[in-house]
């Protein structure tokens, strides 16, 4: 300790290096990245490729399946999940966590040019791949509207401006549009008309394709000149292409607008957008990984204003929702809590210690390690966010109760009369091994959230890592600082004029170390008592973690809630509109919404409609939690025949698998098959007999959303007979009612389809199909009942399909008094009995989660990792197997308390009280190991191990007490913290006080009775060996 003696002898060494590392720790502090959460980034590219007309059961057959068999063999992957719907596919693969997602991406472009040649060839454009995070949510939101511009035209400027230079932004990753499409030329047909002209739809087609070619013509030169040879005018409108002449009799032209309606329109009619109940078009905006979050918001705000006066004056360009406001309010609330923290220890400091110049040495250690530590947070790349804020409160107990331990002893020195001096070097030299092992044990225990692995590792790193730094630098100061502090503030005892405050904390001090020392007598006396108090903390303490509901991270106030609309399967686009707007409405309606957006149709399903509403501030929405707010959005939902809407809170980092149930239920079980047959057949029925289960409630299948059908039955003979091939009957039903593309506009900035079909009044009913009539091998138009029959049902309108297998998921909410182990259970159980085939095999939610994180150690595995390694730690120490075991026995106690408080206040058991507990194992390790280390000190003074355990008892007890009370009112504003991001904080405060609470209590009786308990268990096998050792001897 001859180092440490150097900053007491050097006082103004000590004060400037305290001052180097209070400016570096504000100098960090400036400069420090803010976001919501730490980073926690999956890699994942998604794939997205289109097939006009086609259904699901084609495109997840004919391109989702060549696509996944070619992504097998990109390394690293780790699952493969697709989702085809009419006219389009999206293959999501996610990758290890370690993955170098750049180079992923170039083996992902290479598979899908290996795989074009198994495509189909009617597909518009190659598949595209796109680089994403799925664990987090879009930042920014923009609606683009405009009262008099069309809903292509504003889409048209989305795609060519402002989405090109959003994603010029640094920081920003996708910029994706919805709530329309790409203006289009479309051409809707007469078929009377083409008739009575005797021309086919797929002559109009070609006659169109072969009309609007674009290539290149080449040059005209001589000696001395050259031209380019073009053409004089594209086709590039509506106009240009209703004079096309597409067929010719004798003398007479026959005209595209002599059998057509021709205007200028959109891709696909059956999506929309809406904002606030009027039509726009949405841009949602995420990060790329790694980007800070409010950097990036602030870059799109200042780009906002250049890209508004690029657009028409009449179009609107309004902010929907801005992520880094809710994450600049809660971790305004983070600092307030951390300073009504540290404002709390600072006083209980001086009340229990009595005078003012003593509790000035802890609050100075404590506020010069928390901004120093700053810098090391810095240098290791984290940022400021609602889990390193967290951090930095739960260690000021930690930080005071490092300065309490080197201040209290030497304030007992001083008190015995000795010069301040001289008792900073005693007691620096008594405590100073003592606090190293203690805070080594603590690094041990929090370097241990590491070993977790997967996303669950890359979202505590931050959180454990600033703990460690913590720790570390408050043994540092402590042992550098404190001593010095105290040899200059610390007045000798005979000097000081003792205040009433002082004479009050020592009077009641003394009073309650006496009670202390009376009850652990008679505790010693009667140790069966505490054994069997231990016992049942520790059978309590496993009932209650079995009981306790869990979850992996709390559900959070964001402040956002997403909503679903599910259409009848039968219904049109068009009748789902009054009804979206009448939820749209009600949604409005509430007090506590701000903006509400949405799109309907499109990828997401013709019949079903995505909404994101924006709620106000909490303090604007008297108070209510966003999951109350979703509540009462759900009863005030009007009735609509035909439509159900569910809602359910936005949270910042989605943990769940890509085939949780879009309604929000809280667990998935998921079905898989190669018979997608087989497999929609009994997922309903295991819907029906879950739906059966007391555990369960909101049972509902995903994946099982249908459209109706008609199926045709083609007569193959008869069409053979009367000229007809498949291939005409397949074309005249593709140009007829898909909606086809036929041909492609370009222009200097973008390129538009030219959509073919047939007028609506021709398509609007099944029947229909009677007057659709295909031209034979004569030219001849022969009736499609003629050869055809056809029968009405229900296919899916969509297909899931997940490592390379058809997927449906089961969703399901657990009931009221049940845990999240009872209803797997039941389930398990169930499947046996409803004789599931052997080609559909079942994943429960617990193992697609765990897939979905990645994670490596369980809970109760990683718990007991932690023990071992401190056991490990204490036993080289101590060089001892026995006081290892006297230092642990005090988790039991604790770990009781923790449980026993979440149970009482209906709180989950989360990864952040897991945090609480091991947060709790540091203090009450550090608290044990410092009585046990002063037993041992007695013991080598020569007491019997009773009078040294009594002796430590009384000395130790007051730092122990200042330590945990300070450790306990640090967690109270985190306990009852209120504001934005409180929901993150609770739980971590309500395991900590809860746990120090009664804990700390068990633990001043257990770790004395333990450790004679042991002492005596180490002496008999002594005595045992020793008479063994003399019995081999004779």
């Amino acid at each position: 300790m001859s180092l440490l003696s150097t900053f007491i002898h050097r006082p103004v060494a000590s004060v400037l290096l305290v001052i180097a590392i209070v400016l570096l720790g504000i100098l960090a502090y400036f400069r420090l990245p803010v976001a919501a959460l730490p980073q926690a980034d999956i890699p994942t590219i998604v794939v997205r490729a289109s097939l006009p007309g086609a259904s699901p059961e084609s495109i997840s057959a004919t391109v989702a399946a060549p696509l996944e068999r070619a992504m097998m063999g990109v390394s690293g992957v780790k699952s493969i999940n697709s989702s085809s719907n009419q006219n389009a596919t999206q293959v999501v693969l996610h990758f290890d966590l370690d993955t170098d997602i750049n180079e992923a991406a170039r083996e992902v472009q290479a598979a899908i040019n290996a795989a074009m040649s198994q495509l189909p060839s009617g597909m518009p454009s190659p598949p595209e791949y796109f680089k994403i995070n799925p664990s987090q949510s879009p930042i920014f939101y923009l609606a683009f509207s405009s009262k008099h511009l069309s809903a292509g035209k504003l889409y048209e400027i989305a795609s060519n401006q402002l989405q090109p230079n959003l994603a010029q932004i640094s920081g920003v990753g996708d910029v994706s549009i919805d709530g329309a499409s790409m203006p289009a030329v479309r051409i809707t047909l007469n078929p009377n008309a083409l008739i009575s002209q005797g021309i086919s739809l797929e002559q109009v087609r070609e006659a169109i394709v072969k009309s609007n070619v674009q290539q290149a013509l080449g040059v005209v030169e001589t000696k001395q000149l050259r031209w380019q040879v073009a053409l004089s005018a594209n086709l590039k409108n509506a106009a240009d292409f209703a004079n096309l002449v597409i067929h010719q009799h004798g003398q007479t032209a026959v005209r595209l607008k002599d059998v057509a309606e021709v205007q200028d329109a959109v891709e696909n009619r059956y999506v929309s957008g809406f904002h606030n109940g009027e039509p726009a078009v949405i841009l949602k905006i995420s990060r790329q990984p790694n980007a800070n979050t409010v950097a990036v918001i602030e870059k799109i705000k200042q780009k906002l204003p250049q890209l508004r006066s690029q657009i028409p004056a009449d179009a609107q360009l309004s902010i929907v929702m801005d992520g880094s406001e809710m994450i600049r309010a809660g971790l305004n609330e983070a600092r307030d809590t951390l300073l009504f923290s540290m404002l709390l220890v600072i006083i209980v400091v001086a009340l229990m210690l009595g005078r003012l110049q003593s509790a000035l040495v802890p609050s100075i250690t404590m506020l010069v390690t928390l901004i120093g530590a700053c810098s090391l947070i810095y240098l290791a790349g984290f940022s400021l966010n609602n889990l390193s804020i967290m951090a930095v409160i739960v260690a000021i107990g930690l930080v005071v109760d490092d300065a309490i331990v080197v201040l209290e002893n030497i304030e007992r020195h001083i008190e015995q009369g000795e010069p301040p001096v001289q008792a900073a070097l005693k007691g620096i030299q008594e405590v100073g091994m003592t606090l190293i092992a203690m805070n080594l044990a603590l690094a041990v225990i929090f370097i241990s959230v590491l070993f977790m692995g997967g996303v669950i590792e890359r979202l505590f790193r931050e959180f454990s890592l600033t703990l460690v730094f913590i720790v570390l630098l408050s043994v540092f100061i402590s042992l550098a600082l404190t001593p010095s502090l105290s040899a200059r503030c610390l007045k000798p005892l005979e000097s000081a004029k003792h205040n009433a405050l002082y004479r009050i904390s020592q009077g009641c001090m003394q009073k309650l170390s006496q009670g202390y020392l009376h009850s652990l007598k008679w505790m010693i006396g009667h140790s069966y008592v505490v054994i069997l108090l231990w016992g049942s903390a520790i059978a309590a303490s496993v009932y209650l973690y079995q009981a306790l509901p869990k979850r992996v991270l709390p559900e959070q106030d964001t402040g956002r809630v997403e909503a679903f609309i599910r259409g009848d399967d039968g219904f049109s686009f068009q009748i789902m509109q009054p009804k979206i707007a009448a939820f749209s409405q009600s949604l409005l309606s509430d007090p506590a919404v701000k903006d509400v957006i949405g799109t309907s149709g499109g990828a997401g399903g013709t019949t079903n409609s995505f909404l994101m509403v924006n709620l106000k501030p909490k303090a604007e929405r008297e108070g209510k939690a966003s999951h109350e707010i979703v509540e009462r959005m759900k009863q005030n939902a009007p009735w609509q025949a035909g439509a159900v809407f569910s809602a359910w809170v936005e949270q910042e980092l989605e943990l769940d698998d890509p085939f949780s149930s879009s309604s929000g239920q809280d667990h998935m079980l998921l079905l898989q098959s190669d018979n997608i047959a087989l497999l929609r057949e009994w997922a309903p029925k295991v819907t029906q007999a879950m739906q059966k289960l007391p555990q369960l409630e909101e049972v509902e299948t995903t994946g099982d959303e249908g459209a109706q059908h008609v199926t045709l039955d083609i007569d193959r003979e008869a069409a053979q007979r009367l000229g007809v091939n498949i291939e005409s009957i397949s074309s005249v039903l593709n140009n007829s009612f898909s909606q086809r593309q036929i041909s492609t506009i370009y222009d200097q900035s973008n390129q538009f389809h030219v959509v073919m079909e047939v007028d609506q009044q021709f398509t609007q009913q099944p029947e229909s199909l009677t007057n659709v009539k295909i031209p034979n091998q004569q030219g001849e138009y022969v009736p499609l009942s003629n050869f055809a029959t056809w029968s009405y049902g229900i296919s899916n309108d969509r297909v899931y399909r997940r490592n390379q297998y058809a997927a449906m998921g089961i969703g399901y909410v657990v009931k009221q008094g049940y845990s999240a182990e009872q209803a797997d259970a039941a389930i398990r159980s169930l499947l046996p009995e409803i004789m599931l085939p052997n080609e559909i095999f079942m994943t429960a939610d617990k193992d697609v989660e765990a897939e979905s994180l990645q994670a490596g150690l369980s809970t109760p595995l990683l718990i007991l990792a932690v023990i071992g390694l401190i056991y490990i730690l204490l036993g080289v120490t101590y060089e001892s197997v026995m006081h290892p075991l006297t230092i642990l026995s005090t988790i039991p106690a604790v770990a009781l308390g923790a449980l026993l408080t979440l149970w009482l206040f209906n709180f989950q058991f989360t990864l952040i009280a897991l945090l609480g507990m091991f947060l709790l194992i540091g203090i009450v390790v550090k608290n044990a190991i410092l009585l046990i280390d002063f037993t041992l000190q007695e013991r080598r003074a020569g007491k019997s191990a009773r009078d040294a355990v009594l002796s430590a008892a009384a000395l130790r007890f007051r730092p122990i007490l200042m330590t945990n009370t300070a450790a306990l009112l640090g967690a109270i504003p985190l306990a009852f913290s209120w504001g934005e991001g409180a929901e993150l904080r609770q739980p971590l405060g309500v395991v900590i006080a809860g746990g120090l609470a009664l804990g700390q209590l068990l633990t001043l009786y257990t770790t004395p009775i333990m450790y004679l308990l042991l002492e005596k268990t180490a002496q008999q096998f002594q005595r045992l060996n020793i008479k063994n050792a003399l019995s081999l001897g004779k």
